[in-house]
């Protein structure tokens, strides 16, 4: 027994040093990484320096060299970011050591707070009694902030920049301190947490530069210069820095909505082209959305969104983004991911159907909203005489296709909102004889056309692909199902609509930032709330909020719980 306790503790001891030297290696790792990201954005910081010193020099010599410094402050904004990541992913890994100390990034000096900003004291709620012996018997001594400031020749308190509703003001927060009359102990309230470990910048400032660059489309520096306009000086780099943190704080909630996401058994799938900043010029990303809605069928689960970033359109990025998931996917029935490839159902998403996926394939439900839009194209009136086109030149067949997929679409505006069973037994009654209707007239017209016949592709786009007609009638069959795909493309809108503004994805990390956000952002907007007043709450709150009560910062939640707060008379 005694050699085989002392096998066992040896083992132990092999086991426990083995696991020691894991979490060295690990916090090794993300040290290293951590001095890359950080070098890197050293590096393109001087480059930044180096363009803006060259064009003063040589004056303004060509619109092109102004874009490119632009393109590089967006690069650099990426980089500051993701070195803020890594090095929090590096104080993380070294707290799990004892043998590795934590990668710290050297900061340029921060300018102290512009004097001309007004003032607003806080001053923390005091002891009641002394902290040590209970005695009630406390007088106040001083007073003093976290890392300090001195705001006077007697008083030090902690800064805190805050914006609101554009008025800036610089929040002095002040801890007062109070000494015991019996044991002369000194009693204090503990420091608040921050949003950011630094903690300089408010819930509200942040909430305004997530909301501005990921839902307004203004990069960081142009947010900085039109600070610098308002009087507050702030580099790109401090901004850049708080993004990154900030994107780490909030990884809860996101793995919160994410789960809440994935949960459903029917979503809606679609993906969108990003420019991706590349040696040279820029390569067509994707960003790929997956809405969870079942408002349409009652089913009583808040709406969400989910977002990613990919490089390319390979089916590799749906398989990774909804591995071990089942259910419905509504997507579009668009090309393959690679040129040249014949046409499947669900493009990018073609692996998901294949019979041998496990845990189980996806069952496809196409949009006809898509396949209506191909036939509208060709029966377009206005369009024609707006391009001077004779109006006898609008394919009847085209024109008569449209009218009978708008009779489907009067029928579902009265089912929205009833329960899955209902929208079914409807649909049988009111939907199928339609349908059928139109395949056998599809089936009639397609017969008499030349392939090369832009109405014949629009009827091919339905009915000529293997499968493509059940993915389409999927609907009759299942009333959770919706007509159309329009819940992913409304997901996808504020994103189309702010290519031009920030032009490109300054790296993989910071696209994979901007699905980050977005998927907060547009989570918000689903569940009818503002997006910048719920990201300034949660970012005010998390930091005093245990994990176990971080689900009442789901926007579904935290709209309930805005409701049911006594209102102010």
């Amino acid at each position: 027994m005694s050699d085989g306790a002392a096998e066992i503790a040896r083992l132990r001891a092999e086991l426990a040093a083995s696991d020691a030297r894991a979490r060295v290696a690990e916090a090794e790792l993300a040290e290293a990484r951590a001095l890359v990201s950080t070098s890197e954005a050293m590096i393109a910081h001087l480059r930044l320096e180096i363009a803006k010193l060259r064009r003063e020099q040589y004056g303004h010599s060509s619109e092109r060299r102004a874009r490119l410094i632009e393109q590089m402050e967006l690069q650099l904004e990426d980089l500051e970011a993701a070195a803020t990541e890594d090095e929090i992913a590096s104080e993380r890994a070294a707290a799990r050591t004892t043998t590795v100390a934590a990668f710290e990034r050297r900061r340029p000096a921060r300018k102290p707070f512009p004097a001309h900003l007004p003032r607003e004291r806080v001053v923390i709620e005091p002891p009641k009694a002394c902290t040590c012996c209970g005695s009630s018997r406390i007088v106040k001594m001083g007073e003093d902030g976290e890392p300090s400031s001195a705001i006077g020749p007697r008083t030090m308190a902690s800064e805190t920049l805050e914006a609101v509703s554009r008025r800036w003001k610089v929040i002095q927060t002040v801890r007062e301190k109070f000494t015991c009359r019996d044991c002369e102990k000194i009693s204090q309230p503990p420091a608040p947490f921050h949003a950011t470990p630094r903690g300089w910048a408010g819930p509200n400032l942040l909430a305004t530069i997530f909301f501005e660059k990921f839902r307004q489309h203004q990069p960081l520096n142009r947010q900085a210069e039109r600070y610098a306009r308002e009087g507050v000086d702030l580099s790109l780099s401090t901004l850049a820095d708080q993004v990154g943190t900030c994107s780490v704080a909030l990884e809860p909630i996101h793995a919160l909505i994410k789960a809440h996401v994935l949960a459903g058994n029917r979503l809606h799938g679609d993906d969108t082209t990003v420019p991706l900043l590349a040696r040279g010029g820029t390569r067509q990303a994707r960003l790929w959305t997956y809405v969870r809605d079942d408002r349409p069928f009652a089913g009583g689960a808040s709406p969400a969104v989910l977002f990613h970033f990919s490089a390319d359109r390979e089916k590799t990025h749906p398989n990774r983004h909804l591995a071990g998931w089942t259910g419905v996917l509504q997507a579009d029935a668009g090309a393959c991911p690679r040129a040249g490839h014949r046409p499947d159902p669900g493009g990018g998403y073609n692996d998901l159907y294949r019979a041998g996926r496990e845990p189980a394939p996806v069952t496809s439900a196409l949009c006809w909203s898509h396949a209506r839009r191909k036939f509208f194209e060709l029966a377009d009136v206005a369009d024609a005489v707006r391009k001077g086109k004779a109006t006898h030149a609008i394919s009847p067949v085209a024109l008569k296709a449209v009218e009978r997929i708008d009779a489907l679409f009067a029928i579902e505006r009265d089912l929205n909102g009833l329960s899955a069973d209902a929208r079914r037994q409807a649909r049988q009654e009111l939907s199928r004889p339609l349908v059928e209707e139109l395949h056998a007239w599809f089936r009639s017209e397609r017969a008499q056309m030349s392939r090369h016949n832009p109405v014949a592709k629009a009827i091919d786009y339905m009915v000529e692909k293997d499968g493509r007609w059940d993915a389409f009638t999927r609907f009759l069959h299942d009333g959770r199902v919706c007509l159309t795909n329009n819940a992913a493309e409304r997901a996808l809108r504020g994103i189309a609509l702010g290519r031009k503004a920030w032009l490109f994805a300054g790296s993989q990390r910071g696209g994979e930032r901007a699905a980050f956000m977005v998927t907060l952002i547009v989570t918000a907007k689903l569940n009818d709330i503002d997006p910048q007043a719920w990201l300034a709450d949660v970012l005010g709150r998390m930091p005093n909020l245990p994990m176990s009560r971080l689900t009442e910062l789901l926007p579904w939640n935290w709209a309930a719980g805005r409701e049911r707060e006594p209102k102010a008379a």
